[in-house]
């Protein structure tokens, strides 16, 4: 049985979501939510009649701190956490990640993340395309889906995939949008990645923003179509060397249209904007349009 956990992110229901699996040699989660919800990640395993202490493995999706913030605490209690390659020395030191997040986030860093300490090598595991973890007679298949990050592993339990951000972001029955955070949104690894996952055997997707989806091929349609929507709204901006803060409001607008023409109230919103920023998808997509030079 998959149990989804609602980590409640900044007291907001709906915005980031931790996946519980029992197995016969104990818990398997998959992504550990930032250290801001540990206390809310613990009340949600507790209610389904489990503990935290009993997590011996954590899959981690990507590094990203909404998905991987929490995972040294959950280390200190003795999981084993798996990541890709280039996610693993950021966690093992997270001096860069740290720094990286405190030019982002500045005076918000500690309220939306909390601690952030390293992982033990010893409880650390890269996991590359196509490595499979055999867990208390469960496999678990990683399956390397770059596009929204470098390092993106979308892990696959039987017909179910857990999709972490490569199959962006949809709450409840409304629209999906692609978060696009720097450092490295990259549009066609993206759409190769949706392409992957589109011939995969899997029927269903479990978001990390959030939840399950069930029209596999529908939700990824939407996806690529809002993918290249974003993508193409912003290149114009890159091309007159406007400034990001000068940005930033303008798209804002935009995606509170697009929110809205799908029938979203301002509560729905806010959802989307807290598992979403509009601000980091300017950032990201600017900064790709950048790297790419494209014509």
């Amino acid at each position: 049985m998959i149990h989804t956990l609602d980590l409640n992110f900044q007291q907001i229901e709906e915005v980031i979501a931790a996946f519980l699996i029992e197995t016969s040699e104990g818990l398997v989660l998959v992504e550990s939510g930032p250290h801001t919800t540990y206390k809310n990640l613990e009340n949600e395993i507790i209610k389904v009649g489990c503990k935290v202490d009993d997590i011996k493995h954590v899959l981690l999706t990507h590094i990203h701190l909404d998905h991987a913030g929490a995972a040294w605490a959950l280390a200190e209690k003795g999981a084993e956490v798996h990541v890709h390659p280039v996610g693993y020395p950021h966690l093992a030191n997270p001096t860069k990640l740290i720094t990286s997040a405190k030019r982002i986030y500045l005076d918000d860093m500690e309220r939306l993340w909390g601690e952030i300490h390293s992982i033990p090598e010893n409880k650390l595991h890269a996991v590359v395309d196509n490595t499979k973890l055999e867990i208390g007679g469960k496999q678990f298949i990683a399956h390397y889906t770059p596009g929204h990050a470098i390092h993106h592993i979308a892990w696959q339990l039987d017909n179910v995939l857990f999709t972490g951000d490569v199959a962006g972001v949809k709450i409840g029955n409304s629209i999906v949008v692609p978060p696009c955070p720097p450092p490295d949104i990259h549009i066609e690894d993206w759409q190769h990645s949706i392409s992957k996952i589109r011939a995969m055997k899997v029927d269903t997707l479990y978001l990390t923003h959030f939840g399950l989806v069930t029209d596999k091929l529908k939700h990824l349609a939407q996806l690529e179509e809002m993918l290249l929507s974003w993508a193409f709204w912003i290149k114009p901006y890159f091309e007159r060397e406007e400034h990001i803060q000068d940005v930033i409001p303008k798209f804002q607008d935009f995606v509170k249209d697009q929110l809205s023409s799908f029938g979203l109230d301002e509560i729905g919103i806010k959802k989307y904007e807290a598992a979403n920023p509009s601000f980091m998808s300017v950032a990201g997509l600017m900064r790709y349009w950048k790297k790419n030079n494209k014509n």
